[in-house]
């Protein structure tokens, strides 16, 4: 397993993802990376990718994810005799979804389209985007419970990533900590639909605070879930972590390849609020080392790739 590195200081981090070289990955990454800098002018802090759809009802964009049950009886388990045609049926809806062309929205940004999307370790922020017809080939509806009954695409993860939130999930019920899931894959499209909505509700300037632009939301990577509990009355909300089913999760995730993506006092680095609920899949590995380093994923790559430079210039 690969020794964790001390972190290092933010001023090196922003120099170091704005170099138009890979942060922690092949050199063909990403392109057009000039602009990857993590500025103030490129990311808003203390936003909350999840927080936007607090401003979108079911009505205006369809299935809000902070739709709640009114009671535990609600949730869904998935049992045994689910059908792959469930599946199937929502597969079949998220490609006719993402085949239509996405609106225009009021501004267009030109961020860096990364290149390896299908990566269990691509990172996807407010500076690298993904593609927008990317949809991953493998999603699959774990079995874990959810809060809500329907068939839909925000059930959905990829395979890698849906087993291991199975396993996570039944080592929580074994020490009698019950999670709940809520919002996993979303489709470009989707995204685009949220931002657009808030954008013509908000205008721009207002919108960008709270709403993540499309591409730029780790949902569509397939690798991220948002996860609460009853007694956070199902709500994508900060005093989950305060829960014992929030505390359990941050303690336990890295152990099933996931991380809490966006940590607490670490706004400045990733662009987004603390959200105790957001945890992506990264692997074992990369999850064991964050949380020993208490780094988040940017940090960690930036040291990756900083320590790949220095034993470059140690060859020579």
């Amino acid at each position: 397993m690969r020794q964790p590195r001390k972190p290092i200081r933010t001023s090196a981090i922003i120099l170091i993802i704005g170099m138009t070289l890979t942060v922690g990955c092949s050199s063909d990454d990403i392109s057009n990376t000039n602009d990857n800098n993590l500025s103030e002018k490129d990311t808003t802090i203390g936003q909350s990718e999840d927080t936007e759809n607090q401003s979108v009802t079911e009505q205006d964009i369809t299935n809000s994810d902070n739709e709640h049950p009114a009671d535990a009886s609600n949730l869904t388990e998935n049992n045994q005799d689910q059908t792959n045609e469930d599946d199937s049926n929502v597969l079949e809806e998220v490609d006719q979804n993402t085949t239509e062309q996405p609106s225009d929205t009021e501004e267009i940004k030109d961020i860096p389209v990364v290149a390896n999307y299908s990566s269990t370790e691509v990172l996807v922020n407010k500076n690298r985007s993904l593609p927008a017809d990317y949809v991953p080939d493998d999603l699959v509806q774990p079995n874990v419970p959810f809060s809500f009954e329907e068939q839909l695409e925000k059930k959905l993860m990829r395979e890698e990533a849906a087993q291991a939130l199975e396993a996570l999930f039944n080592a929580a019920k074994e020490e009698e900590i019950e999670l709940v899931a809520i919002s996993g894959y979303r489709s470009y499209n989707t995204q685009q639909s949220i931002y657009t909505w808030n954008v013509n509700t908000y205008g721009s300037e207002h919108a960008n605070q709270f709403s993540a632009y499309p591409g730029t939301s780790e949902h569509q990577t397939g690798l991220a879930m948002d996860i609460s509990s009853a007694s956070a009355d199902y709500a994508l909300e900060e005093h989950f972590g305060d829960t014992s089913e929030g505390q359990w999760l941050a303690e336990n995730a890295a152990e099933y390849g996931f991380i809490i993506r966006y940590e607490e006092g670490k706004e400045e680095v990733t662009g987004y609020a603390y959200e105790p609920w957001h945890v992506r899949y990264v692997g074992v590995d990369i999850a064991t080392s964050i949380k020993e380093s208490e780094v988040t994923l940017e940090e960690y790559f930036a040291e990756e790739m900083n320590a790949t430079i220095h034993d470059s210039e140690d060859e020579k």
